[in-house]
């Protein structure tokens, strides 16, 4: 999950040694920094993975920055992180994000993109989101060096187990986790079809992983520690979802899903997403998409309803996980009906708040 713009300016200190000779060393190849030494460190907030620093020096005319980014602890159960390092890579050399700097044991430094990282509101905003879509398109078109094989299932069953393995006896039965290995085969049998797109998907599409330049209308897409193949009405489902989220308030972790896309407004992302290739897609091609993507939004509640429990025991930053994963459940068990019909609802025990922690 990404970070966002508000700042606290912190010690120098609090950066491991590594990153201070890597910083230094940059600096030392700009000619307009005064003092190498003399760097300044603001720590950006609302990521919920790692810890996110922008770093300045001042110089001759403007300040010179790059982003510090420090991995969060525990965070090896939910990816490959040679996997996301080589995807950073990749993006940087097909100019889709920012350079890699440097590397140290538990971080890396980045290049500082200038452009305004998005809040939770301009997700709703119809220009912004056409922007999205397009770029999502082109996102999901990547041609990725190494297998193309859907991740959603065998990542799910791989959090279930951490998730069963870290959670207290009071958390696993309030959701319902000895069950959740049998949804997951239902989800598995049910949403794959013939026809779905599949495509290198980022998988967390929120608004701190979003930013615009204001100048060019131009938008690129940060931090892909989720990212791998994926049938891309996920990738959409997820973004959808994440419309109802708004990390940058007194209270992070609580979820809106009055904010969820309108019919009208999934409609308009669907026909962009599809058109920005330069075809125009007929009415029942974006309608089967549609249909996909609410089906999605199902395994998109699961995915992070088990990131949720599992932050809660490896993660130290202040948010609160297991509500956070407590509301995406209750998502899960109440739209589950609806969007498969005749599949048997396993359990009603968090949709109802009887499971609560």
């Amino acid at each position: 999950m990404g970070a966002g713009e508000n700042n606290l300016d912190i010690k120098v200190d609090r950066l491991p040694g590594e990153a201070r000779e890597i910083l230094k060393s940059l600096a030392a190849e700009w000619e307009d920094v005064l003092d190498v030494n003399e760097l300044q460190v603001i720590q950006l907030k609302g990521a919920m993975t790692n810890q996110v620093y922008q770093i300045k020096w001042p110089t001759k005319t403007v300040s010179r920055k790059v982003l510090a980014r420090i991995y969060g602890e525990g965070v090896e159960v939910f990816f490959d992180r040679d996997d996301e390092i080589r995807t950073f890579e990749f993006m940087s050399k097909h100019g889709q994000g920012p350079r890699l700097l440097g590397r140290f044991p538990n971080g890396r430094i980045e290049e500082f993109i200038h452009a305004r990282t998005l809040s939770a509101s301009d997700l709703h905003d119809p220009e912004i989101s056409a922007l999205i879509a397009s770029k999502m398109k082109e996102f999901n078109d990547l041609d990725m060096p190494g297998p193309n094989n859907v991740r959603l299932w065998d990542r799910l069953r791989n959090w279930l187990g951490a998730a069963k393995s870290l959670a207290l006896p009071e958390e696993a039965k309030a959701f319902c986790l000895d069950t959740i290995e049998e949804d997951i085969s239902i989800l598995e049998k049910e949403l794959p079809g013939a026809h779905q797109r599949i495509g290198f998907c980022h998988n967390d599409l929120q608004y701190g992983n979003i930013m615009i330049d204001e100048v060019t209308n131009s938008i690129t897409i940060i931090d892909y520690e989720y990212a791998s193949y994926n049938a891309v009405a996920f990738d959409m489902a997820n973004h959808f979802c994440e419309m109802a989220a708004d990390y940058h308030t007194e209270t992070p972790h609580i979820l809106d899903f009055s904010k969820y896309p309108g019919l009208e407004d999934r409609q308009r992302f669907v026909r962009i997403y599809l058109s920005s290739s330069g075809d125009e897609p007929s009415d029942i091609e974006v309608e089967q998409l549609l249909q996909d993507v609410e089906k999605y939004t199902l395994a998109s509640h699961l995915v992070w309803g088990l990131w949720g429990i599992i932050s809660e025991h490896v993660n130290e930053i202040d948010f609160d996980y297991m509500e956070y994963a407590r509301q995406r459940f209750q998502q899960y068990w109440l739209r589950k009906p609806e969007l498969l019909g005749s599949v048997r609802a396993s359990s009603d025990s968090v949709a109802d708040g009887n499971g609560a922690i």
